[in-house]
């Protein structure tokens, strides 16, 4: 007999008999109304009234009773919280009972009832089951604790069940050591101030692998996930621990090999690349990887999502298992686009033929947005594969052929992108894309027509009528073509002024007098204003040279895309998103990323100084900062064909005002470089003046402030090593402190912010005396300058040369390091006066074969001129100072 017969009572006075029933005398009868309990509890009848007739039931040695009467608790406690005490004494004396089934049946129930009265009598019996002798109470209790942490924070950490929980994790039951692992991450996640509880050595991570081979599958992954938010203190403890974890590939659970999948893509970040232990670990990947694709179309999907970042970190993983990503007929539209996306991640110029073909073969489908994917895709194929472009052209020429609509109109939009790609290469094909102008019902088609006859308006000789034909439902047409349409237009104009002038000013009535679309109006009169004022001008705006667009531009920001690394096998790597965009709290602000690649820097392989020799050899032929590379449009971004032509103002921001003095410097680095030599190119500061003359004339420079010389900035990271940070700097005194004046350049396509500044050991103890004051975060082709004061604080070490300085600088991309020189005057002390005796005592102690003797004939001194002229900036000449 089952129970749905519980369920299923139609009797009236319900609640009376069940009453009556749970007070009985025999113990059948009790079990048969606590279930009828239950059964009303689960179908949403309330039945809390009886509440005390069913804590009443707990007294009792039957297991399934106690679980049935637990269950019960578990519901109405929260809403019954002063009955519920009446259960305490049950809990204290089933903590201890000679069942461990029991003792952990009791502890569990204690962890869900969330009543903040009776949850101080709980602690004692919770601190006995984390001690308890039998493993399973034990594991059922470390759970209990994270429970109990999120009712209250404060008792747990007063009450020490933090380091019970941290105690466990050298119990000899891997079960417990995942448990107590699994409930410690919970709390870190949740609670800032039991962050530092969580803290891992050496030591925790060797338990943890040990009871990693025989816990449960979801033990596993609780341990894996904390591997892999640790990271090792050297590159042999992390080929240790990869060489631990690697068995875990071949698990059957798809969750266990994501995560030991994330663990290595961690570490092998701090491994040197072209070690033998790295290729090895880059072959054991490929096969689980392959193996997750033989999974359910769900379990399929995730696994994509997740490859789909790995390929883009590491794409040699998989470059030789491009069959296994070749779409199957009865694969889900969504796992077909994913397959899709992959597969142009992973074509080279070996395998393109193969790619190609496949792809032409998905253009036939009668899936239509399988289609278009398919139609682009051998687009992006061209675009990143230079040497199978022209193989994509035919290929895109044949679909063409199809004149099936949809394909006919991909096909051009994606033309227009290899014509972006290679300019004046494929430009035979022009007139066959013309032939299909009627069949473009598309905005997106639509304007790439456009754009390809306004771009190749010479070599279209009735380029004039083709655009007429658009002109006349201007009104009509989307604001991606209008705005395409005014482009072409004026460039046809400026290309064939003769014949076009009244369509060019046909189209720009219509769009600054009869459109109510700002972006349309605005650009139209941009045209107008610089065709009547300056045509030379806007020939050199409108038919600029336009970069060329690349492959790179769908992959993911390096920052976003390493942060996604290690949220593997999370929903953050299924949306292809940070954690903080979709989840609040205390997890959602924990940002973990990949720690640096281990590849050294230029220099840093030898704490050996770089001699003076080789920094004016290397600084000598340092290249010259280029130009920040115009940023690209986004294909559908059609005002990219006007503005981003334009080569952006780069205003200079305001001087930032230097932080306060004094605060000491907060080690944002992220390590510590206290012994560090920093790599990287020396950078020789202009020598100093070389004579008296040459002073005071340049007392009056505007360099010269404070009775100091300041040389002017040089060039100390160029943007090609600083990822598109460049910095320029100099060294300063004013008003007897001594000052870095920095300017900062953001050269990249993206805003940097997270700045911070460190200086390696040097001769002079020269530290910074505040933190790095600039704009976070600092837009592209943006700059900004500041100045750091400096002290003579820091460690001292002697550098040769003696002035050489190595600093690091931090943003969020990386850090970046350099050296220069410090200018010998900007370390003199103003006041510099020695008493007579001690200058004379000073001088005897320099060791004789220091001592050089020249002769100056012929001198001619006027010294009373040079005397008042030189007593504001040497003082008075004197004898005794020779």
């Amino acid at each position: 007999m089952t129970d749905s017969k519980y369920f299923t009572t139609t009797k009236k006075g319900e609640i009376f008999e069940l009453k009556a029933e749970l007070n009985s005398d025999k113990k059948d009868r009790k079990k048969e109304a606590v279930k009828k309990v239950i059964a009303s509890m689960t179908v949403g009848k309330d039945v809390s009234s009886l509440f005390p007739d069913v804590v009443n039931c707990m007294q009792t040695d039957n297991l399934e009773l106690k679980k049935l009467v637990y269950l019960y608790l578990m519901n109405y406690a929260k809403s019954q919280p002063d009955m519920a005490i009446m259960a305490v004494n049950t809990f204290v004396k089933d903590c201890e009972d000679p069942n461990p089934l029991i003792r952990a049946l009791a502890v569990r129930t204690m962890g869900c009832i969330r009543v903040d009265k009776i949850t101080e009598y709980l602690c004692e019996p919770l601190r006995k089951c984390l001690k308890d002798e039998d493993p399973y109470v034990r594991k059922t209790a470390a759970v209990c604790v994270a429970k109990l942490h999120d009712i209250n924070a404060q008792l747990v950490e007063d009450q020490g069940f933090l380091d019970s929980l941290k105690e466990l994790l050298s119990d000899s039951n891997p079960m417990v050591v995942a448990n107590a692992m699994a409930a410690l991450s919970e709390i870190n996640d949740a609670s800032p101030t039991a962050a530092a509880m969580m803290e891992m050595n050496s030591q925790t991570i060797n338990k943890l692998l040990t009871a990693l081979n025989e816990c449960t599958e979801w033990g596993q992954i609780f341990i894996l996930d904390s591997l892999a938010q640790y990271t090792p203190k050297d590159e042999r403890e992390a080929q240790s621990i990869c060489e631990r974890v690697t068995p875990r590939l071949s698990h059957a659970n798809a969750a266990v090999v994501l995560s030991a999948i994330k663990v290595l893509m961690k570490y092998m970040e701090m491994m040197t690349p072209s070690t033998g232990f790295v290729q090895n670990i880059l072959k054991k990947l490929a096969p689980p990887l392959v193996t997750l694709l033989s999974s359910e179309p769900e379990v399929q999907y995730v696994a994509l999502r997740n490859i789909n970042l790995i390929v883009q970190k590491r794409p040699e993983i998989l470059k030789n298992e491009m069959k296994v990503f070749f779409v199957k007929y009865n694969d889900p539209i969504y796992v077909k686009l994913e397959k899709l996306d992959i597969m142009i991640r992973l074509a080279n110029e070996l395998n393109i033929a193969q790619v190609l073909a496949e792809l032409k073969e998905y253009a036939t489908e009668v899936d239509v947005d399988f289609v278009r994917k398919s139609v682009r895709a051998i687009g992006r194929c061209a675009i990143k594969v230079e040497q199978s472009a022209e193989r994509c052209v035919s290929t895109l020429l044949d679909l063409i052929q199809t004149k099936v609509n949809y394909v006919v109109q991909e096909a051009i939009v994606v033309i227009k992108d290899i014509f972006r790609k290679y300019p004046n290469k494929y430009e035979s094909i022009i007139s066959t894309l013309c032939e299909n102008l009627d069949s473009l019902d598309e905005p997106e088609a639509r304007a790439s027509m456009i754009w390809i006859i306004g771009e190749y308006a010479e070599r279209i000789d009735n380029a004039a009528e083709l655009l007429e034909s658009f002109l006349e439902g201007f009104q009509d047409e989307n604001t991606q073509v209008q705005l395409q349409l005014l482009t072409s237009i004026v460039k046809l104009f400026l290309k064939r002024p003769t014949d076009t002038q009244e369509l060019v000013q046909q189209v720009l009535s219509l769009a600054t007098q009869d459109s109510d679309n700002p972006d349309l109006r605005d650009r139209g009169y941009i045209y107008w204003r610089l065709l009547s004022t300056d045509p030379v001008a806007a020939k050199e705006v409108v038919l600029a040279e336009k970069p060329l667009i690349s492959e790179e531009t769908d992959l993911l920001e390096p920052t976003l895309l390493d942060e996604l690394i290690c949220n593997i096998s999370t929903l953050a790597s299924v949306y292809h998103k940070p954690p903080s965009s979709f989840v609040e709290g205390r997890t959602a602000a924990r940002r973990f990323t990949l720690p640096p690649r281990a590849e050294p820097s230029p220099g840093a392989e030898t704490a050996e100084p770089i001699s003076p020799s080789v920094q004016a050899a290397v600084h000598a032929a340092a290249p010259t900062p280029a130009a920040a590379p115009p940023a690209m449009a986004p294909a559908n971004d059609l005002l990219g064909d006007l503005l981003s032509d334009i080569p952006a103002a780069q205003p200079a921001a305001p001087p930032v005002a230097a932080a306060p003095v004094g605060g000491g410097v907060m080690d944002l680095l992220g390590e510590d470089l206290s012994g560090l030599h920093l790599g990287g190119p020396a950078q020789q500061s202009a020598p100093a003046p070389g004579g008296m003359g040459d002073l005071f004339s340049l007392a009056a420079a505007p360099e010269f402030s404070g009775g100091m010389y300041s040389a002017p900035k040089q060039v100390w990271l160029p943007a090609s090593k600083g990822k598109g940070l460049e910095v320029h700097g100099t060294f300063a005194q004013r008003q007897g402190q001594i000052y870095m004046d920095l300017t900062v350049y953001n050269r990249a396509m993206q805003a940097m912010s997270g700045f911070a500044i460190q200086f390696n050991k040097n001769s002079f103890g020269l530290a910074p005396a505040s933190q790095l004051n600039l704009p976070t975060p600092l837009p592209p082709n943006q700059s900004a300058e500041t100045s750091l004061p400096l002290n003579t604080t820091g460690p001292v070490q002697r550098m040769d040369p003696l002035t050489n300085l190595q600093v690091a600088m931090k943003n969020h991309l990386d850090i970046f390091y350099f050296s220069t020189m410090v200018p010998v005057n900007v370390l003199v002390s103003n006041a510099g006066n020695m008493d007579r005796k001690v200058f004379l005592a000073t001088w005897k102690d320099i060791p004789v074969e220091n001592e050089r003797q020249t002769q100056i004939n012929d001198v001619n001194m006027n010294s009373a001129a040079v005397g008042e002229n030189a007593s504001d900036g040497c003082g008075p000449t004197r004898a005794g100072d020779v």
